[in-house]
C-alpha cells in the first residue's frame, strides 16, 4: 500500500481542524504537511507544520515540497478583511490557485477544495462568483483528480464567535427536514462530515473532476 503525503491549507478553520485530525488518524496517509500563517503545535509524529508567507510564491513552493494530495479549505470573512474585496480575493482565490499550480509542478496528483453551494463565476453575489471562478480555474489544471465540495451552512463550533452564523445554524437545523428534492443541497451539514468526505474521496483515487453537494458528501461516508 502506497502511503501518501497530504498538504493542508486552512487547517485552523472549522473544516480544517476536523480534516487534520481525520488525516492524522487515517492509515493511508504517512505525513500531513500543514501550511499555516502562524505557528501552532500538534502532538503527532505524522504532522509537519510549516509556517508560510502566503504573499511569497517562492515560500509557498518551498513549503509544499513534494507529495500526493492537496486539501484546500482556506477562506476568510468580510469582517476579517474589513470589507476589502481585493484582500478577500487574495485569501479565497489567490492562495488556492497559486498553491494548486505549484502542486502540479511539484507532482501532486489530487486536489480537493471546499467551495460553496451556488458557486458560479457569473453569480451576482461576490462570494459565490469568487468561488465559481476558483472552481473554473482549478478544473483547468492537469491534476489526475479534482474534488470540489459545495457545502451549504456549516454546523460546528468555531474558535471565533460569529453571532450571525450561530443564529443561522439554529434556524437551518430547525428547517432542514423541510428541504426536499432539489432543495436538499441547501441543508446545513456538519463540518466534520465535510472533512470525512474529503478524506474518503481522496482515498478512492478516482480520476477526473468530481463535484459533491449535500447528498454526494453523505454518500461518500457510506463506502
Amino acid at each position: 500500500m502506497h502511503r501518501k503525503t497530504a498538504v493542508v491549507l486552512g487547517a485552523t478553520g472549522l473544516i480544517g481542524q476536523h480534516l487534520v485530525q481525520e488525516l492524522l488518524q487515517n492509515e493511508f496517509f504517512s505525513k500531513v504537511r500543514i501550511l499555516v500563517r502562524r505557528p501552532f503545535s500538534i502532538d503527532n509524529p505524522k504532522a509537519d507544520i510549516q509556517v508560510v508567507d502566503f504573499n511569497d510564491e517562492k515560500d509557498i513552493a518551498a513549503k509544499i515540497d513534494i507529495g500526493d494530495v492537496i486539501f484546500c479549505c482556506i477562506g476568510t470573512t468580510r469582517k476579517k478583511v474589513k470589507g476589502n474585496k481585493t484582500e478577500y480575493r487574495k485569501v479565497d482565490y489567490d492562495i488556492p490557485i497559486i498553491t494548486a499550480r505549484l502542486g502540479v509542478q511539484h507532482g501532486f496528483n489530487q486536489f480537493l477544495i471546499v467551495s460553496a453551494i451556488g458557486a458560479n463565476p457569473l453569480a451576482a453575489n461576490f462570494y459565490l462568483q469568487l468561488k465559481g471562478c476558483i472552481e473554473e480555474d482549478v478544473t483547468a489544471l492537469p491534476f489526475e483528480s479534482i474534488h470540489i465540495f459545495r457545502p451549504s451552512l456549516l454546523l460546528g463550533k468555531r474558535e471565533e464567535f460569529r453571532a450571525g452564523e450561530k443564529i443561522g445554524q439554529a434556524f437551518m437545523k430547525g428547517i432542514s427536514f423541510l428541504l426536499l428534492g432539489a432543495w436538499r443541497k441547501y441543508r446545513a451539514i456538519p463540518a466534520a462530515t465535510v472533512a470525512k468526505a474529503m478524506v474518503a474521496a481522496a482515498n478512492k483515487e478516482e480520476a477526473g473532476v468530481h463535484l459533491y453537494e449535500y447528498d454526494e458528501m453523505r454518500k461518500l461516508l457510506m463506502g
